[in-house]
């Protein structure tokens, strides 16, 4: 379906928890947040419900989020359901990677297609820094399962952040040497937590492009809205996503679910609509989401105005 502005809106982003087994400095406080009552977050069956309604719209590409989306009882049979449903032919998960390589197998079996792991540092003492509980070898235990198991492309998300990775950009370069994956720089975004962080360390992809001349451009993806990179002769690719810097509105195609039951037609919009009393009028549900896909804006104004700046943080919202 296509939004008011002309653009095809065919993914959506389905998060089913706001709970999450680390505690990284730009998305959640260290003592964690105040979780959900079980009763307040989308059950198994109402969020196979919207995900069925969205297909109605032309929704073909679902990815599942948190919090952290593997701490889900029977989250491989939410893929496995997704992926009986017609239309749909990707489904995916952005994950931090600490219980992935135990799970990739059954998940890929359930019908997984591809994964993102999000992975802001490869240097040991400082990923329990910025996470400050997790194990940095199981995640890269995890990459190397995904790669063994053929999910590819294998994209890791890393938050760009001045004084705590900036220093470490050339280790992820040189990952892409060994390995055929794909790392995306992701600037940091004023939202919960990175809000009280952002002024002192975020850093545009262009600043670092600029050091680095031996970074050949490839192209855009536009699915993913990255703009794509390559070092001669690495296995694997570089992506960089500017959502403040160089927004890339224009050319979004998702809406967001959150675990409670909202959608959103932008991540950075106060805007929702709350699903929950649709659940048992499926023409009343495909409508309200029409309204959402309707409603989506322009673009965000993340720079421009202060108040557009969501307090809750990307667990809660849907990463």
């Amino acid at each position: 379906m296509r939004d008011t502005y002309g653009r095809n809106i065919n993914y959506l982003r389905v998060s089913v928890t706001d709970r999450c087994n680390l505690r990284c400095v730009y998305c959640m406080p260290e003592e964690g947040i105040k979780s959900l009552k079980h009763e307040d977050i989308l059950r198994f069956e109402d969020t196979l419900k919207i995900v069925r309604a969205a297909t109605a719209l032309g929704i073909n590409k679902i990815r599942y989020t948190g919090g952290e989306p593997l701490v889900m009882k029977d989250i491989d049979k939410l893929i496995y359901e997704t992926s009986k449903l017609p239309g749909i032919n990707d489904i995916a998960i952005t994950t931090n990677g600490i219980l992935l390589s135990d799970m990739a197998g059954d998940l890929k079996k359930a019908g997984l297609k591809r994964v993102n792991i999000s992975l802001d540092t490869l240097n040991s003492e400082k990923y329990k820094s910025i996470t400050r509980v997790g194990n940095l070898d199981k995640v890269m235990e995890s990459i190397d399962k995904c790669l063994s198991l053929g999910l590819k492309p294998v994209k890791i998300n890393t938050v760009l952040m001045r004084g705590i990775n900036d220093v470490e950009f050339e280790n992820f370069l040189n990952l892409t040497r060994e390995l055929p994956v794909e790392i995306r720089f992701i600037e940091l975004m004023p939202i919960g937590e990175g809000i009280k962080i952002y002024e002192k360390n975020n850093l545009s992809f262009m600043e670092m492009l600029g050091l680095h001349p031996e970074l050949t451009k490839i192209g855009t993806e536009k699915s993913s809205t990255a703009e794509l990179y390559k070092l001669t002769g690495a296995k694997g690719k570089i992506g960089f996503i500017s959502p403040v810097s160089c927004k890339f509105c224009g050319d979004c195609n998702k809406i967001r679910l959150t675990s409670t039951g909202t959608i959103k037609p932008c991540l950075h919009s106060k805007e929702e609509i709350n699903l929950r009393k649709y659940l048992n009028n499926e023409k009343m549900l495909t409508n309200a989401i029409k309204s959402a896909i309707e409603s989506k804006p322009l673009e965000h104004h993340l720079r421009e105005e202060s108040a557009s700046r969501s307090v809750k943080g990307m667990s809660q919202i849907g990463g």
